[in-house]
């Protein structure tokens, strides 16, 4: 009996041990998560409700975490890319509209996100941010091209973990009211505070983190056997190391910020004379760990979805792989000179993004409920999809009201184009799998 219970623990303390070190396909998600968009975000929210919306921003850290969750399964059970999956199970038209659905939000991401560590680099330094902009862009092409995806995994392990560092040591220096804090677990959704409540929610439940978690787990090699590696990877990333970047953002902005109009940085800047430089540094510095990690794993979306649709390898060992990761790379240098209110990018970066996340996230509730996986959905899973996908919808109407009620201009009339066709597809997705069902029984 004894010999048996050491056993026991010594396969438990060495499960621990290897889950602690190889950990990482999640965390890149969690780094794009992370970034100046949830953050600007979560500063509106602050700035606007002071605490009452604290709710949603755990809420947030839930639904990514069940998003990354669905998304692992499809991985895991089909060990494959989520575009070849589709192809071969839905046809070719449906794997090119995720494709292009994946690559539109994270290329329009990527510029926006180039401009924020640009704007951030030149705020700490006092160099041009244009110049960072371009030395940005050639640092991540040789990088990436350089080293692949476990590069990517090792800077966004490292760098998640200091920015969150960083955001719960502004805590201390911050004036919290534990009362008034405590107060916002408590849901409600004060005035017109609907669409800033969508914009946390849509910061973790976003298409490119779905669509990727598939090629960063085959980049690992993990198989179905790793099943609950990737489940604790998952918590550790989103629930855990995701969600205390957002309450700790959230809660600086809330304790002493009063301007729903501040930019990122200006956030960062805004700190210093209310309560010293102290705040403001950690802020800053924090701002642009998240913004760094964000711009390495948004880097990668495109080229996996691509290369997968086009009968690629999906690692550097292929140069074709590797000319998409460079030129994606390099290709993010003009958003330095965008130039412009961060803030207001970030919003239309979100609006794009999700609109499309209610389509990946039919299509991937579609394939765990179809022949592509051997082990179908439970009940449970199915129910908390299908309430992401409502969720992820209500987002998409929300930001596309808003671009339409300030008027049809090119920028928001493209965002109401893509909305509507990819709205289109999702209903054909959902009425194709309900026409199959009988034919399935």
């Amino acid at each position: 009996m004894s010999e048996t219970t050491t056993d026991v623990t010594a396969v438990s303390g060495g499960t621990v041990g290897r889950y602690l070190r190889e950990m990482g396909p999640s965390w890149v998600a969690g780094a794009i998560a992370a970034g100046p968009a949830s953050m600007a975000s979560l500063i509106t929210a602050g700035a606007s409700y002071d605490y009452a919306l604290l709710w949603v921003v755990v809420l947030s850290a839930v639904a990514g975490a069940l998003a990354q969750y669905l998304a692992m399964r499809l991985g895991l059970l089909t060990e494959r890319g989520i575009v070849g999956v589709v192809e071969d199970h839905l046809g070719e038209s449906w794997a090119w509209i995720l494709v292009a659905d994946a690559v539109i939000a994270a290329g329009v991401a990527q510029l926006v996100i180039m401009n924020t560590v640009a704007s951030v680099s030149a705020s700490i330094t006092g160099l041009d941010a244009r110049l960072w902009g371009v030395l940005w862009a050639f640092v991540l092409a040789a990088g990436l091209a350089g080293r692949g995806y476990r590069f990517v995994e090792l800077v966004a392990k490292l760098l998640v973990t200091a920015v969150v560092v960083a955001f719960v040591a502004s805590l201390f220096v911050v004036p919290i009211d534990p009362g008034a804090a405590a107060g916002g677990i408590v849901p409600s959704l004060p005035g017109s505070g609907a669409l800033v409540a969508a914009g946390i929610l849509g910061g973790a439940v976003h298409i490119t983190l779905i669509t990727m978690h598939s090629y960063t787990m085959r980049a690992r090699e993990w198989t179905a056997e790793d099943y609950d590696l990737a489940t604790v990877d998952i918590g550790a990333s989103m629930l855990v190391a995701f969600g205390i970047y957002s309450v700790a953002i959230f809660l600086v902005a809330a304790s002493v910020l009063s301007d729903p109009g501040l930019s990122t940085v200006g956030a960062a800047e805004a700190l210093g004379p209310l309560v010293g430089p102290s705040a403001e540094w950690l802020f800053l510095l924090g701002l642009g760990g998240a913004a760094i990690s964000t711009l390495g794993g948004n880097t990668i979306v495109p080229p996996f979805l691509l290369a997968d649709k086009l009968g690629w390898g999906t690692t550097v060992e292929d140069d074709r792989y590797r000319a998409l990761l460079a030129g994606f790379a390099l290709l993010s240098a003009p958003g330095a000179f965008i130039g412009g209110d961060v803030l207001g990018q970030l919003v239309l970066v979100l609006a794009l993004g999700t609109v499309g996340t209610p389509f990946a996230i039919a299509v991937v509730l579609y394939l765990l409920n179809s022949g592509a996986v051997p082990e179908a959905n439970s009940t449970v899973a199915n129910v908390g999809g299908l309430s992401l996908l409502a969720v992820a919808g209500t987002l998409a109407a929300n930001f596309v009201r808003e671009q339409v009620s300030a008027g049809v201009d090119p920028l928001s009339g493209a965002v109401l184009a893509f909305a509507v066709v990819l709205g289109l597809a999702t209903v054909g997705l959902l009425g194709k799998y309900v026409l199959e069902r009988p034919n399935a029984a």
